[in-house]
């Protein structure tokens, strides 16, 4: 395992490019592209105004970034640098920016949501849709790139449209039964179509393209309800996160619970395998104090895991607030493992817990007990292991051989806060407040 040096990064805006072959991230007003292999910077685009969002297209051949203070998107081509775009969306301002699936048309969503505008970079042409909703998620791709389904607001009811992207004419529009539409998200095989309702509100719905509803799942009433939503990769199963602490498991041929899995105050199985980790302070150096006579000695904070063995354990738990909005719990993190055989989850008022639960056996296997809260659990693309950080100077982790503690060896207080994969695996880049490096588990440079 090997690290780079630290880099400028500005407001963890640093992205793989969808081909693995390079890395861009932001330093203020610029943008900076790197080779994976080398780390050398290959292009240095310098922009208008402070960037808020880079985005690749599909191919690797353009990047974008987003100016939202300008109400500005600027588009800067990898083969050509001297080839430039520039969208100015004027008096509308400027509230989101992304690509098409086909990396040559760009949508932007002016504030208050009033419309997305479909630039292409291909004729010019530039089109309108009306009535995008202002919600978490209310627009999305389907896998192969062939649909888009956009949620909509109009005369105080919620609908969803779906687009075909190659024309981005409407193929079909249908009212949903929602109070407060939050979210909707293709399943990866672009065959259904699941809408969630508000906070407020248990109500889930699953759409088929054509927009017939082919199941409703309301798990219980009169609570706060879905807070995270997330497909295996095969489509075969939707996992569902709730405020009541538990993840309920729907199948792909009824609709019903196969499983519910609850995140429980005290561990009692014994079949599950906690890793605890444990902190130990160890002197690295010492350090000459002007005004002392001699040297102090410089303590650091190493650790490891221990496995526990003995029933039950205590899970450290965080009493939320009920007098403030978006109370710290229930289920936040839902995320399956590329080979669909693991769920990782995060109950919120359980911040230094992380759990792993087998999908094919439907029961917990791991749990892993942080020292800090964990701010960020990723999957890696091609391999079933899981990485996972908790804000310190750390990188953890697990597979099903074991789990693991690395301190990223750095002069600098650097702590993590963000993880990304590279798409290939094999890589992780490491991202902090004003820094990021990258990790090599392999040495393949």
């Amino acid at each position: 395992m090997n690290f780079s040096d630290l880099f400028k990064q500005n407001g963890h805006l640093c992205r793989f490019s969808p081909n693995g072959s390079f890395l861009a991230n932001v330093a203020q007003y610029r943008l900076v592209v790197r080779d994976i292999k080398t780390l050398q910077i290959v292009q240095l685009y310098t922009c208008l105004d402070a960037i808020q969002q880079i985005e690749w297209s599909s191919d690797s051949r353009f990047i974008l970034c987003g100016m939202y203070k300008r109400g500005m998107v600027q588009v800067w081509s990898l083969e050509q640098p001297e080839w430039t775009c520039k969208i100015d969306e004027g008096s509308a301002g400027l509230k989101a920016v992304r690509w098409s699936p086909d990396g040559r048309h760009i949508l932007t969503t002016a504030d208050f949501h009033l419309r997305i505008t479909v630039w292409s970079l291909v004729n010019k042409s530039v089109s309108y849709i009306k009535y995008p909703k202002d919600c978490k998620q209310g627009i999305h791709f389907t896998k192969d790139g062939k649909y888009m389904a956009l949620a909509e607001r109009r005369d105080c009811r919620d609908y969803v449209s779906v687009f075909v992207c190659n024309t981005w004419q409407l193929v079909k529009h249908f009212a949903t039964e929602t109070q407060d539409l939050s979210g909707l998200e293709w399943s990866p095989d672009g065959s259904v179509l699941c809408v969630w309702d508000s906070l407020l509100e248990y109500n889930l719905l699953l759409y088929s393209v054509d927009g017939r509803c082919m199941a409703t799942f309301k798990a219980y009433e009169y609570a706060l309800g879905i807070k995270s939503v997330c497909w295996s990769p095969s489509s075969q199963f939707l996992a569902i996160g709730s405020f009541d602490e538990k993840v309920r498991i729907l199948n792909h041929i009824t609709w019903k619970t196969v499983v519910e899995h609850s995140h429980p105050h005290v561990m009692e199985n014994p079949a599950v395998v906690v890793y605890k980790e444990v902190e130990q302070r160890a002197q690295v150096h010492q350090q000459l104090i002007p005004g002392y006579h001699g040297n102090l000695p410089v303590f650091a904070a190493q650790s490891k895991y221990d496995v526990l063995e003995a029933c039950p354990i205590e899970v450290p738990v965080l009493k939320p607030d009920p007098d403030k909005a978006n109370p710290k719990i229930g289920i936040s993190l839902l995320a399956f493992s590329s080979d669909n055989k693991y769920l990782a989850t995060k109950n919120d008022n359980m911040p230094n817990a992380l759990w792993i639960w087998d999908v094919q056996k439907l029961c917990q296997t791991v749990l892993m007990l942080q020292v800090g809260n964990v701010k960020c659990a990723k999957w890696s693309p091609v391999q079933t292991q899981l990485a996972l950080c908790t804000g310190n100077n750390k990188l953890y982790l697990w597979s099903p051989a074991g789990s693991v503690s690395v301190e990223v060896p750095t002069e600098a207080s650097f702590q993590v806060h963000k993880i990304q994969w590279h798409p290939e695996g094999g890589v992780l880049l490491l991202s902090g407040k004003e820094q990021m490096c990258l990790c090599f588990l392999e040495d393949n440079r």
